[in-house]
């Protein structure tokens, strides 16, 4: 499983101060530490998390390394090669300030450099977020130049040894007693240059283009989650991988129902003689219809719960439930008929007292003993 962002681990920007760092660690620090959320194992690996993602941005050199190489340029088990390993990135830096002075300078090597993530904001239905779909995206991004292979020299033409570096890639400058080897500023420390570059990318060996992805969707996602594609990034620079892409979902608004987790719930508009004598109602749900009894005496406001009616659980969770809220209508437009018969209704129940409407004489009690204080 790949790590997540330490950017979006700890909820700051990549150009976050080291005091924004640091605050946005003890903030959420304090919020996942064990002490405060004992037997909560999803705690416990968030905070494992945040400590990690601490770990790397709070140092200066590490943080540099991951902005250029990712994961791999601050993990210690992974080495060699162009972008590999945080030894390598690590000597990149240093030797760039000190050069020879410490071991010696790089010879001949070709830098390489991985491409950017990509974000992509993909907006779906509440039906297709709960039963799972296929959809196909358009993402606009950078590829390796076909024309040139990658290369950013023109067909027939290949990239010539620098000759200001003379291939090595590092120029060494001498301050004093001091031997001071820099990254070259006419190569960029790729110790080639491009003298006829490519017409298609102009020397880039990348190109911008729109490509079509499809996409599995699982059943369940909420807004936030994210699919990670592996690789479809942004092309990488000499050589380098390619970035990946994040597709990240955003669930549109529903007429019907309000997603909380893996819950929906639904406002049913009830007739006052319904919740009153009881009755039977059909209830919409994301497959169908279900029955729902309504008990005589329901009040506004009442929850029913129907169970394995919400959106199924990634990952194994159990399916939600559908909440349905009862929200008593109050009639409009009566005849003179009806307005009649409602008076005459309300004077035989007001005539029965607390017998029929047991919280509204409660109400009234509480009211007047309030005031009785300022009377007394």
């Amino acid at each position: 499983m790949a790590k997540a962002d330490y950017y979006q681990t700890l909820d700051v920007s990549r150009e976050a101060t080291e005091a924004d760092i640091k605050k946005a660690y003890r903030r959420m620090a304090m919020k996942y530490h064990p002490d405060r959320n004992q037997g909560d194992e999803t705690a416990e690996e968030k905070f494992k998390e945040i400590r990690e993602a601490y770990d790397v941005l709070s140092d200066s050199k590490k943080r540099a390394a991951y902005d250029r190489f990712g994961h791999a340029g601050v993990d210690p088990s992974v080495g060699g090669g162009p972008g590999g390993g945080f030894g390598d990135a690590f000597n990149d830096i240093f030797s760039d300030v000190f050069g020879d002075i410490f071991g010696g300078g790089r010879r001949g090597r070709n830098r390489s450099f991985r491409g950017a993530d990509l974000r992509y904001i993909h907006e779906i239905d509440l039906e297709d977020a709960a039963a799972g779909t296929t959809a196909e995206i358009r993402v606009p991004t950078s590829v390796s130049c076909g024309h040139c292979d990658g290369t950013g020299a023109a067909p027939g033409a290949e990239p010539q040894v620098c000759p200001t570096c003379g291939g090595h890639g590092d120029v060494r400058i001498q301050q004093g007693f001091f031997s001071v080897q820099q990254t070259c500023p006419q190569c960029a420390g790729s110790g080639k240059v491009i003298k006829e570059p490519c017409p298609e990318c102009r020397g880039e060996g990348r190109v911008r283009k729109e490509k079509t992805l499809s996409v599995r969707i699982p059943a369940g996602v909420d807004t936030g989650d994210r699919i990670r594609l592996a690789g479809e990034g942004e092309a990488g620079m000499g050589g380098g991988p390619a970035g990946d892409l994040y597709v990240e979902m955003k669930i549109r608004p529903h007429k019907i129902f309000e997603r909380e987790g893996r819950d929906l719930i639904c406002d049913m508009p009830v007739s006052f003689t319904t919740v009153a004598l009881g009755g039977e109602l059909e209830v919409p749900t994301l497959t169908g219809k279900v029955s729902l009894k309504i008990p005589a005496g329901t009040q506004a406001g009442k929850m029913f719960r129907i169970r394995g009616n919400g959106v199924p659980g990634l990952r194994g969770a159990p399916q939600g439930d559908l909440l349905c809220r009862v929200r008593v209508e109050t009639p409009v437009n009566l005849t003179t008929e009806q307005k009649d018969l409602l008076r005459q209704f309300d004077t035989s129940v007001s005539a029965g007292g607390h017998h029929h409407s047991p919280e509204k004489h409660g109400w009234l009690d509480g009211v007047r003993q309030f005031f009785e204080r300022f009377t007394s």
